[in-house]
């Protein structure tokens, strides 16, 4: 239970010497030794030290305007719906097209904010009345707060859709296709009017017995009382979640740099030259990227191991064992809300096959509202971010909902 503390009393050590290297990069501004080979190289590695050591806090989504049928249309952020753990965030477009399809995005609660599905809200604003779940991070919560766990997601997804209408289409990103499939087969077994009318899954880890990951591997090999043991922290002195629980975002930081380290190591080599040389462009490319990934939440400790438990350990819900408030969930029962998957041929968090498997849970919805989409040369990132989400796998995800609105 001390990690947590003695990370904060390091971040809080570093202050002095960041406010050192700051000061030292703000007098070479305008020194003319900045320009020599030695200037060059020392100003890179003081900015490298300032940008390495530097505590990120919650991103803004940055969307003001999109283009519709070639002309530019304001965007206004608001909250359209808030409850205790997740702000239901409404991206407003300054036109009436009733016909546009609504579209809620259900982000990840799983160490990034929802900011990091910045290029999927863009890649849809055109055609879409989109929504997206804002998760609070759980060191702002304070012990006053209810708790949170994988049956109140669930619960969240229902409230979601049942405030935005019929006719929703929803996109889970990654961990909450479990919760997005969880509550879309209770709400069709209840026969609930406002049930979704599709759910597009990507890189979900709807059964992690296919083709698992080193992820998945890691999860499986450590008991729950390991991770209870470990990785569950309590908030330090100072947060608004002071002595709450939870999974820490720096933590799950550390275990997804360790899987590529090489990879960020590198990139953080080539950050530095790019310093060095002055090479702007490639260095706010790579510098956008990290100031995102490193851009971490606290997620509830109830509900991460709920979710270790019943997703990784015992695979409830492909196993027919998933129970939510006294409810069996049951994805047969699933005969109204159309369903696509998108998987990732180098996805190395979701294996192949982990959320395609859907389809095999869900024999009574008819055939033409089934679709699946295995998108070549891509990785989990690349799923929902980037050039071949934004002409490849975005442009089938739209006709899908187009297909069934």
């Amino acid at each position: 239970m001390m990690l947590y503390q003695m990370y904060d009393l390091q971040r809080l050590a570093m202050q002095p010497m960041r406010a050192m290297v700051s000061g030292a990069l703000s007098l070479m501004e305008d020194n003319p030794l900045r320009e020599t080979p030695f200037g060059r190289v020392t100003a890179a590695a003081l900015d490298s030290f300032e940008h390495t050591t530097r505590t990120f806090v919650k991103p803004a989504f940055g969307h003001t305007m999109t283009v519709i049928d070639g002309e530019p249309v304001d965007i206004t952020e608001e909250i359209s719906l808030r409850l205790p753990w997740c702000d239901l965030l409404h991206f407003k477009r300054a036109v009436s097209r009733p016909n546009d399809p609504t579209l809620l995005i259900v982000a990840p609660m799983s160490g990034h904010f929802a900011t990091l599905l910045r290029g999927t809200v863009q890649a849809f604003l055109p055609d879409h009345e989109v929504y997206i779940t804002d998760w609070q991070d759980a060191k702002d919560m304070p012990m006053s707060s209810p708790v949170f766990d994988l049956d109140d997601y669930i619960d969240y997804v229902q409230q979601f859709c049942e405030h935005l209408g019929p006719k929703t289409h929803m996109i889970a990103v990654c961990q909450p296709a479990v919760p997005v499939l969880a509550s879309t087969a209770l709400m069709n077994a209840e026969g609930n009017a406002l049930t979704p009318a599709s759910i597009t899954l990507i890189g979900g880890p709807i059964d992690t017995r296919e083709a698992p990951t080193e992820v998945n591997n890691f999860a499986k090999k450590h008991d729950l009382e390991w991770f209870k043991n470990n990785v569950i922290q309590m908030v330090p002195w100072g947060n608004a979640g002071f002595m709450r629980t939870v999974y820490p975002g720096f933590v799950q930081l550390a275990g997804f740099m360790a899987m590529n380290l090489g990879r960020h190591m590198e990139a953080h080599w080539q950050m530095f030259t790019h310093l060095v040389d002055g090479d702007g462009e490639p260095l706010a490319s790579k510098r956008a990227f990290y100031d995102e990934y490193r851009s971490v939440m606290d997620l509830s400790s109830e509900f991460y191991l709920q979710t270790i438990n019943a997703v990784f350990h015992e695979h409830l819900l492909p196993r027919g064992l998933l129970v939510s408030r006294n409810r069996l969930v049951d994805p047969a029962a699933i005969t109204r809300t159309a369903i696509m998957t998108v998987e990732g041929e180098k996805d190395d968090i979701s294996g192949i096959g982990q959320t395609r498997v859907t389809h095999a849970l869900t024999p009574n919805l008819p055939e033409h509202m089934h679709e699946h989409w295995e998108q070549p040369k891509v990785g989990h990132y690349g799923l929902f971010n980037g050039a071949r989400f934004r002409n490849e796998i975005a442009p089938r995800i739209k006709t899908f909902i187009a297909k069934h609105n």
